[in-house]
């Protein structure tokens, strides 16, 4: 994985926390700190917009039944894309 360099500008207060962090052993460097920070946000916003799906899906109402016919067409259908695709894919 490639990494980029940013710069950012804190206030000191801000500063001397991160750099307790460090020192407290938990974390290598200031780098190493603001990587996990952004990796648990990106985990907490993936997990809140997860949670909202649900919550649309539970509230969208019943949903339909399928019986082994539906389940079969739909089969069907999948395999039948993923045919195409793999054929598409191989220029045939």
């Amino acid at each position: 994985m490639t990494t980029k360099t940013i710069h950012i500008s804190l206030p000191d207060p801000l500063k001397e926390y991160m750099d307790e962090r460090v020192t407290e052993g938990n974390y290598s460097t200031l780098s190493d700190y603001v990587r996990v920070l952004v990796r648990e946000d990106q985990k907490r916003h993936a997990e809140e917009r997860l949670e909202k799906l649900l919550i649309e899906g539970l509230e969208s109402g019943r949903g339909a039944e399928y019986g082994s016919k539906e389940w079969d067409a739909l089969w069907e259908r999948i395999h039948s894309r993923i045919n195409k695709a793999r054929e598409k894919k191989s220029g045939a």
